[in-house]
Formats: C-alpha cells, structure tokens, sequence
C-alpha cells in the first residue's frame, strides 16, 4: 500500500538543488516518486511501507539538505511567513553588507595611492566575503564534500577567486593596481540583494494559499446547554448547533437548522451574488451570513471543511510539475558541473592569450556569478504557485500542473446539459393523458415516491402541488437510460422511453405518439406512461437555462473552440437546448457509459477535448477527456474525477479555467525562454570579457527576480 508523505525542505537555492534531492529520494528502499517543489520549498514522496523515513533524511543529510516530515493533523506551517522571514533575514545582511562595499567602493575609485587603502579594502571585503556571505560558503562546503555542486557553489567560488587572488597580490606587494576586492563585496552585496527581492517575490507569489488559510472564522457562537456561548471553531465537533449571526462568517461546514438568509460563497465560488439558505440547506464554513439569523448543525470541521479541503487541492497543485519543466530539471542536474568547467576553460584560455591573471581570473569569475541557474528553476513553479492562487480565488481549483499544459492544445469544450449548462432543478411542465390526468400523474408518482432522482422529485412535487394522493408501489426497477417499472394496483406501470416499451411489446398508440412528438418539441424531457400493455399518456419536466449558459459558449466561441453538449435526453429535447445556447455539435439519447465513448471518438477524429460535467454518470467522460471539469456543486465522484474543480455552477467558470490554465502555461513558457536565452547569451559575453563580476552578479539576481515578478502577474488576471 502507497501513501504520500511531504516533507519540508532546507537549504534549497537553485533548481538543481531540487533536482538533486528528488534523485536521492527516488534512489530510497520504499520510494515510489518523488517531487520537490523548488519555490515551494517542498518534497513529497509516495513511499511503500517499507520506507524508512529516517534513512531518508539521513540520505538527503549527506548531499547538504534538511527535509522535516510534516504532520498533515497540525500542519501549521506557513510558506509565506518563511519566505518574509528569509526576506528580513536577507534584508539585514545586504544593509550591513552595503554600508562596507559602499567604503570599499569609495576607495577603490579614490585609489590605492597609500600603503592604508588596500589594506581597509582587504579588511572591509573579507567582513563582507566571509561574514555576511558566510550562507554561500557554508553551503557550498556541504555541496561540494557530497560532490553535488549547486549555485551556491558558483558563488562561493567566484567571490573566493576574487577575493583570493586580491589578497594574495596584496601579500606579495606586488601588482597592487590589479587587485579588485571591491568586485567581490559587489558580488556578494548583489546577490544578498537579489535573495532579498526573491524571497520578497516568492512570498507574494505563495501567500494565495496562506489568504485561503485566514479566511475562517475566528469565533463560533455554539449553543450548550441551551446557552450561546462563543468558542474558538476549533473546538466545533460534528453535531453542535451554532448560531451566526448577520454580518458573521459561518464557522464550519453544516446544514441549516431553521432561519433564512442569503449567504456570500464568493470565497468558494467567486460568485458575488448572495445565495439562499433555509432548512435543509448545506452551510459552508468561513462564507458570511448577510441578511437573517441562522442556526446550523456542524457537519464538518478542521481538515474535513471544504475551505481546508480547497486549500489542499491548491497545495497538491503547486507541489506538481509541469511536462515542461522536465526539460529545466535535466538542464539545472548537470549545469553547474558543466559551468565550473567552462570557467575553468576560460581561466586557462586567458592566461595562454593574455598572460595576465587578473583578467584570467575576472573572466572566469563572471562566468560562475552569471550563470547561477536560479531564474531556470524559477520560472516554472512560481508561475503554477500564482495561477493556481488566483485560480482559487476566482472559484477555478487545478488540481495538478499539468493541466496548464494540456489546456494550451484543447480545441473543443463539450459540456453535460443537465446541471451544467442547465440548473439541474426539473419541474413539472406537462401532463397528457387519453383518460384522467389526475389518475396517470398519480399512478407515476406512486412509482417515483421512493427515488430521489431530480425527475422523479419533480413529478412528486407536481402531483403533491396538485393535492393528489398516491400509494406506495412495489417491485419498482429503475432501467439505465431509459425509465422506470413498477408494481401498483397489482398492475405493471411503466415509464420511459419508446424503446422500453417497444422492447415489452406494448402498444404505443398513434395518438400518444402525436403527444409525446408535440411536447418533447418545446425542449422539455418527455416520457410515456403505460399500463396494461399499451400507452395511456404522457409527462414532461423541464429544465431551466442557466442565464450565462449561452455567454459562455460565445466567449469559448470567441476563444477559437468548438462546443458540444452531451445528454441522455431525446433529440427533441436536445435540439431544443443546443440551438438555445448556441453549441456547435449534440449527441443525445447517450447512456452514462457512452458518454466516455462519445468523448473517446471525438479524441480518435483528432479533437482535443475538455469536458465539462457534475453528475456521478460523467465520471467516465471527465477522465477519458483531454481536460475534465467537475462542476463542484456536483457530486464527489465527479470531482475526484475531474482535472479541475469548477466551485461554482455558472458556465463562465470553465471560461475562466480555460483562459487561466493557457495565461499560466504562456507565463511559463516566457520564464523558460527568457531563462536559457539569459544564459545563453550571457555565458559567452562573460567568457569572452564583456562582462566584469559585478555586472554579472547584478545580471544574475534581476533575472530570477524578473522571472518572479513576470509570474506574479497572472495575480491581475481577470477572464
């Protein structure tokens, strides 16, 4: 049996830090896979329970990281509290590290025209060298002892070239005009800088999780004893009552107990408009109740709300990769090996051409500070860490990176009519009958009394409506796809379909057929009725557009995709609905397994399809689809299936999804491109001189803070 375990990481600084550590994980005795999250600042691992997960910390210990397991029942850590505390600690270090190469500067320009000057520069760059850039150092000592060399490895080597060749002409008393301690403060002073807006970006960049995490109630008015008393939510256990109050937040997930009110959910669906709450109704922890009082009996708390559970989908998203980004990993696992020996070349070609070794050495150092591959590891989950915060906030849960990815190629959206692109709420719309109508609206809700299927609840509450009174059949069979048998009065009752009468040998007469054409053609679902071997009638219920139903499929229009519905209703009925919404293609008359079937040709005819569906019958066809979009109204089977959660029920939502996952993927391909063609480009301006190390070391740092800063822009995006 496999379980996922997920571990916080310390002492990451590159890409190829991670890459190294999910190596080392998968190599381990019980490990299945293994992914860490760079940006995240995170592994997870699918281990046997064979795995020892001591052995494996210790075997991520020898390559010079820390990984600390994480309780998933107190997971109280916070990765943007870590990353504001990286960025104060950063912000200190550059400070005290700018004041002295901010001196040293001073009298490298001025000159070292007297025995002093050099010697305060010597002084003043090793306080900064080895003070306040003793983290590269040690680092890089723990890097290199495993024989994992890593950025902090090329930093600490350049900024020891240069401080080390400085130090030892000045010792010598020779070439004194060639020493360049103010290049390795500069380096060091930069790239602190550098952290400092990095870990100030990542922050930003990860606290769409920690917005989520805040939004809870912070008190919850529970009633014990008969007394209302207020306690912290945590306390909340399944079955108290709690009362809230208008203008409060909900504190837990429940059902409503008595009052009326209008509850804001746009922190779960992103849709503003207030929705109704009465008995009955599902409550959902940290929405705000607006107009009425409200008593709700507590179903779930802590880890099991859905406010917790969304945050989990978030988490479970940032912590994949991308197909894409297995390109940069390969890159960044044999980058810095391959960069100290280009800058080993360039130091060796330069003595030979030269035959001076303070330019030797100035090159070669710039070939290390500039290629550090921060900015590669970077660019691909930061850009899934925004997008899918954004994603949340919007009501569009992704539940894994790839998605981004496969939403770039869809080129057709196909959507389930009942519940999707309809509300799913059928009433009674029509009652033919040869003989009494009351009499046959009786003898069917006799049959679907005992269904909770929104058709039959329909048909009852229409017959309750009409004040009927009906007794209770027997031996009822529901037949997939095409109706329902039943026993009442001792005779056989069946409704549904033609063909489930056909298949009887019943008689359906010319004049219920004329029936049935003329009413399923006003777009309503329509069935026969029948007793004793032959027709008597005819129902129908109807189903009520969704008013942005027909927006959506313009704006997908829009979009260059082409549409589609999918149901189980007749042609009448789904020719109707398709011409209101406008789709482009229909197949109807579908049983729930053909669903998956239709979505499956359309695959082999060379579609790429996203599907959109909320009911237990499209589990199939969301995950034979390209891309499946489970409504979240919807039931749990579907959203399990689903590569993306839509929280609320308006189409626009797979609009916005749609839109989100191609702005994510398009961010990420321009962080990737920016990222190999800086170092494409600068690798041999730095080899061939162009570049002094300070210069590159300011290169350095503003690339991985641009890569940052260009992913925290899908925070504005609005579809």
């Amino acid at each position: 049996m496999s379980d996922t375990i997920r571990f916080d990481v310390e002492g990451m600084t590159c890409a190829s830090c991670a890459v190294r550590i999910e190596r080392v994980l998968g190599k381990q005795d019980g490990v299945e896979t293994a992914v860490v999250n760079f940006a995240g600042q995170e592994a997870r691992a699918t281990v046997t329970d064979s795995a020892d997960i001591e052995a494996l910390q210790a075997a991520v210990a020898k390559i010079g990281y820390d990984i600390e397991e994480i309780d998933p029942d107190n997971d109280n850590r916070s990765i943007t509290e870590r990353y504001d505390a990286e960025a104060r600690y950063q912000l200190r270090n550059v400070v005290g590290a700018g004041i002295l190469t901010a001196v040293v500067m001073v009298l490298a320009m001025i000159g070292p025209d007297t025995d002093w000057n050099p010697w305060v520069q010597f002084v003043l760059t090793t306080i900064v060298v080895f003070g306040f850039g003793w983290q590269f150092h040690r680092a890089a000592w723990k890097q290199i002892t495993s024989l994992s060399p890593a950025m902090d490895t090329l930093i600490s080597v350049g900024t020891l070239a240069a401080w080390g060749y400085s130090t030892f002409v000045l010792l010598s008393g020779s070439g004194e005009g060639f020493i360049f301690f103010e290049s390795a403060a500069m380096i060091v002073t930069l790239i602190l800088l550098g952290r400092f807006f990095e870990a100030r970006a990542k922050g930003e960049a990860t606290n769409a999780i920690a917005k989520l995490a805040e939004l809870g109630a912070k008190q919850a008015r529970v009633v014990r004893q008969g007394t209302e008393v207020m306690v912290d939510p945590l306390e909340l256990a399944p079955g108290d009552v709690v009362v809230v109050l208008p203008g409060e937040k909900i504190p837990a997930d429940g059902i409503v107990h008595s009052g009326r009110s209008g509850v804001d959910e746009s922190m779960l669906t992103g849709e503003s408009r207030p929705v109704t709450k009465e008995p009955g109704s599902s409550a959902f922890g940290a929405t705000v109740n607006q107009l009425g009082r409200l008593e709700i009996e507590v179903e779930h708390v802590g880890p099991n709300s859905a406010l917790n559970q969304i945050v989990r989908l978030v988490e479970d998203a940032q912590a994949t990769k991308a197909p894409v980004q297995r390109l940069a990993d390969q890159i960044s696992g044999v980058f810095v090996p391959v960069v100290i020996g280009i800058a080993l070349i360039v130091l060796i070609g330069w003595m030979a051409a030269e035959g001076d070794a303070a330019i030797a050495v100035r090159n070669a150092v710039s070939v290390l500070i500039i290629a550090c591959p921060c900015a590669l590891g970077l660019a691909t989950p930061t850009a899934i860490m925004v997008g899918s915060g954004r994603g949340a906030s919007l009501g569009v849960l992704f539940k894994n990176a790839e998605v981004f990815e496969r939403s770039r190629d869809l080129d057709t959206v196909i959507f389930d009519k009942t519940g999707t692109l309809t509300r799913g709420a059928m009433t009674l719309a029509a009652v033919h009958a040869e003989g009494d109508e009351d009499d046959l609206l009786r003898r069917v809700a006799a049959i679907e009394s005992g269904s909770e299927h929104p058709i039959a609840r329909a048909v009852v509450l229409g017959a309750e409506e009409r004040d009927l009174t009906f007794a209770t059949a027997t031996d009822v069979t529901a037949i997939e796809g095409r109706g329902v048998i039943g026993t009442l009065d001792g005779n056989t009752v069946v409704i549904g379909a033609s063909a489930l009468f056909t298949d009887r040998g019943w008689r359906v007469s010319p004049s219920v057929a004329e029936a049935f054409d003329e009413i399923a053609s006003q777009g309503n679902t329509t069935f026969l009725v029948g007793w004793d071997g032959a027709t008597r009638g005819v129902i129908s219920v109807a189903d009520t557009i969704r008013e942005t139903s027909r927006e959506a499929i313009e704006q997908l229009h829009h979009d260059g995709l082409t549409t589609g519905m999918l149901t189980g209703d007749s042609h009448f009925v789904a020719a109707a609905i398709a011409a209101e919404v406008g789709v482009d293609t229909v197949v109807s008359e579908v049983m729930p397994a053909e669903k998956a079937e239709a979505i499956s040709q359309m695959q082999v005819e060379g579609s790429v399809v996203a599907f959109v569906g909320d009911g237990i019958n499209d589990a199939p066809a969301l995950t034979v689809a390209d891309v499946g979009m489970a409504v979240g109204s919807g039931t749990e089977v579907a959203i399990e299936a689903g590569d993306i959660v839509l929280m609320s029920g308006d189409p626009m939502a797979s609009v916005t999804a749609v839109r989100l996952a191609r702005r994510t993927f398009a961010t990420i391909r321009q962080n990737l491109f920016w990222a190999f063609a800086y170092n494409t480009a600068a690798i041999p301006l730095a080899a061939l001189g162009f570049l002094n190390p300070m210069i590159a070391a300011a290169a350095m740092a503003l690339s991985s803070v641009s890569v940052v800063t260009n992913s925290l822009r899908l925070r504005r995006f609005d579809a």
